[in-house]
């Protein structure tokens, strides 16, 4: 999304994975992936898994709507829903969320509801995060957390620039990006296992 509507690439791209929207964080301030150490697991923390970027104001409203045209629909025997890409993972950690400085009080609040409304209707809410929130799946609800409270916290460098688990391979130049932001020290080793097994 930043490549073809910000013109942005290569070490110039913000996007990482990582978690948000938990009320606790682990020892040494750590939020982590699930690990066979148990330490600082971002699900037991409230946290859920997100991508962090730097949005400029005067494109929010596009990038809003495009986040809620990734929700997809699906046509069940005698129903049809709209819902996140990948209804097979529940849990609070996957619930949909998204940050914004300020929250619902954000004067840029409004460009997301209009993008919401302009893409699922009106069917579908924005509820004000307070943190360690439900699943969302089949609620037709998105949390709106106040970045400033709840905060982005960077996800493993194991996680940065990998292939989705259901879609085709991204290609070797997107995968090579983890070394190109390790190289540049755009990323770096959270203090967290680097792997599920590690």
């Amino acid at each position: 999304m930043e490549e073809k509507h910000l013109g942005r690439n290569g070490k110039l791209l913000t996007s990482l994975t990582g978690y948000a929207g938990g009320k606790k964080l682990g020892d040494r301030n750590r939020v982590c992936y699930h690990n066979m150490r148990q330490v600082a697991d971002y699900g037991r923390l409230g946290h859920a898994e997100v991508v962090g970027m730097k949005i400029p104001t005067a494109t929010l409203y596009d990038f809003a709507k495009r986040y809620f045209q990734l929700f997809v629909k699906y046509d069940l025997p005698g129903v049809s829903i709209v819902d996140r890409a990948d209804p097979q993972d529940k849990g609070p950690e996957y619930r949909s969320l998204l940050g914004l400085p300020g929250g619902v009080h954000s004067a840029q609040y409004v460009e997301i509801q209009r993008a919401m409304k302009d893409v699922l209707g009106d069917s579908w809410t924005l509820m004000e995060g307070s943190g360690n929130e439900p699943d969302t799946l089949l609620q037709r609800r998105v949390y709106v957390m106040d970045s400033s409270k709840f905060p982005f916290y960077r996800a493993e460098m194991y996680h940065q620039f990998h292939n989705d688990f259901q879609s085709p391979p991204y290609g070797k130049e997107y995968n090579s990006l983890r070394d190109t932001f390790k190289e540049a020290s755009l990323i770096s080793e959270t203090g967290c296992p680097e792997g599920m097994m590690a």
